[in-house]
């Protein structure tokens, strides 16, 4: 059986982005019966950074809220949230003990969070891709959806696998194989065609969230940069189009379209009349799910009991790995 594991923080509300880059397509794969998925809401990777913690619990329902509200089926894939199960953490530290620091230096994640001041970044922020592997490793994962700033990470979880199988003198880990799935796997900011569209950027203008109402997302759309030349008629011509791309790429996944049969469609007219079909489709893709967003999110109990059932699936998984895993390494387990 193949085994799926993906992950996604509780930090900031989901967006478009998020929803077209990974979301649909984890709804996709879970449909797909030679998959056993396992999504996880990863707060103990949100705290690298500081979390009111309030807040965290607050937005770790939200996401998993928002992950149901878009079709994951927490009875057929399990859902849960990483700090309920203490196996990753376990997990992590023989893998920080196999990993290299040198590795973990040529993270490019990290050196773009940190910045310029590195010395006052956590020690959390440099070590976050060897708690990545775990989570990945503690069930086995095969495959994993990720998108182009997650492949790195996913790399060195490969590394880290095979090097714990060659130190130890075993084939027990696989090596997990990325899936970078869908036709907007990259969705780029509202305000800069040239910048991923992120929840962590300051301007709520520059993303549509996965709870913005109708009038928001069509605001938000019509607002978005744009430049004065109307749509070409083929893909190349959005070549040296950020904004322009970024729109009718939006518009082709969402309409489940290629870039080119959308512009066939729009070609030669201008953003005055394609924002607003892109904004009537925003709304009819979305919509639904807000709705029902708001639905779960009334029920704070029923999200708590999903998110603790899905706990208790993960940690059936995961423990008998990780017992072996203590067991090669030579852990005492009276």
């Amino acid at each position: 059986m193949r085994r799926i594991f993906s992950g996604i923080q509780p930090t900031g509300n989901l967006t478009l982005g998020n929803y077209l880059g990974a979301i649909r397509n984890w709804v996709a794969l879970q449909g797909e019966k030679s998959y056993e998925c396992i999504f996880c809401v990863v707060d103990q990777h949100a705290i690298t950074i500081p979390q009111d913690p309030a807040e965290l619990k607050q937005a770790t329902r939200e996401v998993a809220a928002s992950l149901i509200a878009a079709g994951i089926d927490p009875t057929d894939s399990i859902l849960f949230n990483q700090s309920q199960v203490d196996e990753h953490m376990k997990l992590a530290w023989v893998l920080g003990c196999v990993a290299r620091v040198g590795w973990l230096n040529r993270m490019t994640q990290f050196k773009d969070k940190a910045g310029k001041d590195r010395d006052n970044a956590t020690t959390g922020l440099w070590w976050y891709p060897v708690l990545m592997a775990a989570d990945i490793l503690a069930y086995k994962g095969t495959h994993v959806p990720v998108g182009d700033d997650q492949k790195q990470h996913l790399e060195l979880a490969r590394d880290i696998a095979q090097a714990y199988n060659s130190m130890f003198g075993v084939e027990f880990f696989p090596l997990p194989e990325p899936q970078i799935l869908g036709a907007a796997t990259r969705v780029m900011s509202l305000r800069d065609g040239t910048k991923k569209m992120s929840k962590s950027d300051a301007s709520d203008m520059s993303r549509i969230n996965m709870t913005d109402d109708a009038d928001t997302i069509a605001n938000k759309i019509k607002k978005a940069k744009t430049d004065p030349e109307p749509l070409p008629s083929e893909a190349a011509g959005l070549a040296e189009r950020a904004e322009a791309r970024n729109l009718v790429t939006i518009y082709a996944a969402l309409a489940d379209r290629t870039v080119d049969e959308v512009l066939a469609e729009y070609g030669g007219q201008g953003f005055g009349k394609f924002k607003p079909a892109l904004s009537e489709l925003a709304v009819e893709v979305l919509g639904p799910i807000g709705a029902e967003l708001q639905k779960l999110m009334a029920d704070p109990a029923f999200i708590d009991s999903v998110l603790a059932k899905g706990g208790d699936r993960a940690r059936a998984l995961a423990k008998p790995i990780v017992e072996e895993v203590y067991d090669t390494v030579g852990f005492l387990r009276p």
